[in-house]
């Protein structure tokens, strides 16, 4: 009887993980015309970080191709977004930020890290904008604009 009763439930389990595996992936489709999300993504960490963020949001916009997307950034974040930023292996992060706008993603900067870390603006790729406070940006973003959160 134990081992009808442990056979049943290993066939039981092997078929729960069955489901899970071959588990269909459902589309929501938005209005056509309409951002299916607004978005705001914050990052505020070294080059280091940006790679694995800005590999987050293309992969975003490949499931969501009408999402609106803002990438705010300060602190050590903006690194990736100054003229002749590279990344570990050496490729140039303008490519990315190139492709990624050219998607819709828009890119900001906030000034008061620039101020702070005495960094000429003109430094500033001019695929982004300069806003004058990044967390500000993101709560405005957020309370005014209706975008969601999302921190890589």
């Amino acid at each position: 009887m134990k081992m009808v009763l442990g056979k049943v439930a290993l066939a039981s389990l092997l078929a729960l993980a069955g489901g899970c595996v071959t588990a269909n992936v459902t589309k929501v489709e938005a209005p056509k015309g309409a951002a299916t999300s607004k978005v705001v993504y914050h990052v505020n960490e070294g080059i280091d970080k940006a790679v694995p963020s800005l590999r987050n949001i293309r992969n975003h916009l490949d499931a969501e191709p009408k999402a609106k997307i803002v990438v705010v950034t300060h602190g050590p974040g903006i690194d990736f977004l100054l003229d002749g930023a590279k990344d570990k292996n050496g490729n140039p992060f303008d490519v990315t930020v190139d492709t990624l706008q050219a998607r819709g993603v828009e890119f900001r900067v906030c000034s008061n890290t620039l101020v702070s870390r005495g960094i000429d603006p003109k430094k500033v790729i001019p695929q982004a904008t300069i806003v004058p406070s990044g967390v500000a940006e993101i709560g405005r973003l957020q309370t005014t604009e209706g975008f969601v959160y999302l921190k890589p």
